[in-house]
């Protein structure tokens, strides 16, 4: 599919009508988002000169890619979350969390939370493990959902862009030759008022877009903020142990990390991993890490309910799981087709050649490439690919200009974006315009704080 010869202008045009067309479809029309999504994939394709029989690969192609990495792990973290909420287990997260940081600084926590567990863990199977969270603090504090799941969302993207050992880092490190363990340490730096500024905002807009979670499992907006005084006090009769509670989330974390040092190792040195490495490397892998967490949840946390109960519990959770598989699997589509369009590459080669300062370049092609596809993994690598040998010439510091690629690959997250869905599926926004407030901003915020510290670190070192 590289080799579709389509023409460049006639494709960015119906790149353009189709981003309007599916933003009228969404807020203007009747038309649910899901089918939304692949109207716009279909009508960017075919307008924009691909071949039918591409187009329809291109979209089949997208939507089963993404939902074969994140569906499983979708499903099974929704349906752990619902059993998170019956056995009052979450209550005790929540419970773990005040009482480690003090009240006020729960948004603290998420970030932070995300910060670490996305070292190991893609951000999308780190935020629909740790939701639950999320949802029993803003249930017990009173504090927005809003804020406190994009803090979360914030933490998870922002060291699953800039920190190995996550692919999309690590893939553009070695593509720019660049010391990786310098990445991870500068990366860390970088990272740190990424964090602050994408947290700042989250409060911001959780004020704005104050809504809580009832119950019933329903999103309610209050008319005032409530304090913590006002909201449910914690049953400490019902709640089950903090070991019990945080077992089915740190199980599957333990484990994918377990993999991620493997694996490592092995490609530093070489060797073929023994049976026992490839036994921790199969239970790491994120679908079976989570599944376990899932099982350990239903044994450790149910066993007041019958097995009845347990089912009604868990296909409760694939209910709502269902709409943010077939949203984001929508969002795969249409980043598909743009892909296999060659528009962000072509515009890409352009962009190379405008003779822009060599630490810029990484920076500017990745984010076009972001914008235009939605993977922020395929965005740092194509820019590192078409970046590498100019900023190589210019004697670049090359964990810079990887840095660079990686920050450029956050900007402006928003419907051909998988995470973008989960995200704001999950916490409970439906309306397009305050996703595109939320989540697209944290990203954006994200993306800018990052390059100005490095212009500014660069400058120094």
């Amino acid at each position: 599919m590289d080799n579709l010869n389509i023409d460049t202008t006639r494709m960015l045009i119906a790149l353009i009508i189709g981003l309007g067309l599916l933003i009228f479809l969404i807020i203007k029309t009747k038309v649910h988002t899901f089918p939304s999504l692949i109207i716009a994939a279909l009508f960017i394709g075919i307008v924009g000169g691909m071949p039918y029989d591409v187009v329809i690969q291109s979209v089949t192609d997208g939507f089963g890619g993404t939902l074969g990495s994140i569906g499983i792990i979708i499903g099974f973290g929704v349906m752990m979350g619902q059993i998170f909420e019956v056995s009052h287990a979450a209550e005790r997260m929540a419970y773990t969390f005040i009482k480690l940081l003090g009240k006020e600084k729960e948004e603290i926590a998420m970030a932070v939370t995300g910060f670490l567990v996305s070292i190991p863990i893609y951000c999308d199977s780190g935020f629909i493990v740790l939701a639950p969270i999320a949802k029993a603090l803003s249930k017990t504090t009173g504090k927005s959902i809003v804020t406190l799941g994009l803090a979360l969302a914030g933490g998870l993207v922002i060291t699953h862009s800039v920190v190995p050992p996550t692919p999309g880092p690590v893939g553009a490190a070695g593509i720019f030759e660049a010391n990786v363990g310098s990445v991870i340490l500068w990366g860390i730096v970088i990272a740190i008022p990424m964090i602050i500024t994408t947290v700042l905002y989250a409060k911001y807009y959780g004020k704005k877009l104050y809504q809580l979670p009832d119950n019933d499992g329903n999103w309610i907006r209050p008319d005032h903020i409530l304090k913590s005084s006002d909201t449910v006090d914690f049953d400490f009769e019902k709640m089950p142990s903090t070991f019990k509670a945080f077992s089915p989330i740190v199980i599957p974390i333990v484990l994918i990390l377990i993999n991620t040092i493997i694996s490592a190792s092995l490609k530093v040195s070489g060797n073929e991993a023994n049976s026992l490495q490839k036994a921790f490397i199969f239970l790491g892998t994120p679908i079976v890490a989570v599944g376990i967490g899932l099982l350990v949840a239903i044994f450790s946390l149910t066993k007041n309910l019958t097995r009845k109960e347990v089912n009604a519990v868990l296909e409760k959770g694939i209910e709502s799981a269902g709409i943010i598989i077939l949203v984001t699997g929508g969002g795969g589509a249409l980043g598909k087709v743009l892909t296999n369009s060659g528009i962000g590459n072509t515009i890409a080669l352009k962009i190379s050649e405008l003779g822009l300062p060599a630490l810029i370049l990484p920076f500017v092609i990745a984010t076009i490439i972001r914008f235009i596809q939605g993977s922020g993994t395929v965005a740092m690598l194509t820019s590192a690919s078409i970046s590498a040998p100019i900023v190589a010439a210019l004697n670049v510091n090359p964990v810079f200009a990887t840095l660079s690629a990686c920050v450029g690959s956050l900007f402006f997250s928003y419907f051909n974006d998988s995470f973008f869905w989960v995200v704001n599926k999950t916490i409970g926004i439906e309306n397009a315009k305050e996703q595109l407030k939320g989540y697209s901003i944290i990203s954006t915020i994200a993306w800018a704080t990052g390059f100005i510290t490095i212009l500014i670190i660069n400058a120094f070192f």
